[in-house]
């Protein structure tokens, strides 16, 4: 008798690579000028274990690329409030969506995996009065078809501004009439009335039409601020009588101060100094 023993073998077919996204929205809030708004949200991706993949953020809806990105909104929804997305804690590492350059790649552990985003609008930054979003595509990439998710981003922009000014330097006072002048730095939301005043310095008894510096023993040097270049209306803060009036571009604004000590004060020599608070009301 004769036996035949047939040995079957078979393969188990490799699962096939598959990966799955989603995000959580970036929600900034209430945003004003001057300080840079940090946030953050995630990205979380599930896939097939050993899958290798790369995770991509989109441009947005509206911008260029992949660097400052444009929430759209404000008065008449055609303005913009840019920020940028990055993948890293330092905020200094774009995160775009051109695999190998500005992407984040990853291996998939067949559990879920979750990414940081790092989101941030610039100080610099000056939106219009309004709330702004953008929606963000995100694109799970690799040897599988490819797997998308969206966030959206947005902010609100309440009115806001900033203010920063220059030293006045007179020089050496000799008796002579002497000028010269400072520079005020306003940066408004765009449509933000404001009004800007000085005023009366540290000396004592000195006010917003008799400003003095103070020297040597308290000895003081009488001086004059003025908002226009023919020294004739005084720059003081009563909002409404003496201070300077204006409304925010989104961008920044400069005021000339003109200052003036006039002729004639014979005082002992040294140095004289006063120190001007300048205060923007909106």
């Amino acid at each position: 008798m004769a036996a035949l023993l047939l040995l079957v073998c078979y393969a188990r077919p490799a699962a096939a690579a598959n990966c799955s996204a989603s995000a959580s929205t970036i929600a900034f809030g209430v945003y004003t000028e001057g300080n840079a708004a940090n946030f953050t949200g995630t990205v979380t991706v599930t896939c097939t274990s050993g899958t290798s993949y790369k995770v991509g953020l989109n441009a947005g809806l509206n911008s260029p690329d992949g660097k400052q990105r444009d929430m759209y909104g404000g008065n008449g929804g055609q303005n913009t409030l840019n920020y940028s997305l990055y993948s890293d804690a330092g905020r200094t590492t774009y995160w775009g969506n051109t695999p190998g350059t500005n992407t984040v790649a990853g291996i998939g552990t067949g559990n879920a995996q979750t990414y940081t985003i790092y989101a941030q609008i610039p100080a610099t930054d000056l939106g219009a009065l309004g709330n702004y979003a953008d929606t963000i595509t995100v694109y799970i990439t690799g040897s599988f078809t490819t797997a998308t998710a969206q966030f959206s981003v947005n902010a609100s922009v309440i009115a806001g501004c900033g203010i920063s000014a220059t030293a006045m330097n007179f020089g050496n006072y000799a008796g002579t009439v002497a000028n010269s002048t400072s520079i005020v730095t306003i940066s408004c939301t765009s449509g933000t009335t404001y009004n800007v005043g000085l005023n009366a310095g540290t000396a004592t008894g000195a006010t917003v039409t008799t400003r003095k510096m103070t020297g040597p023993s308290s000895a003081t040097l009488s001086y004059a601020l003025y908002s226009n270049s023919g020294l004739t209306i005084n720059w003081g803060n009563i909002v409404g009588i003496n201070t300077v009036a204006g409304a925010g571009t989104g961008h920044a604004q400069f005021l000339t101060v003109y200052g003036r000590i006039a002729a004639g004060q014979y005082l002992r020599p040294g140095s004289y100094s006063d120190t001007i608070t300048a205060s923007i009301t909106y």
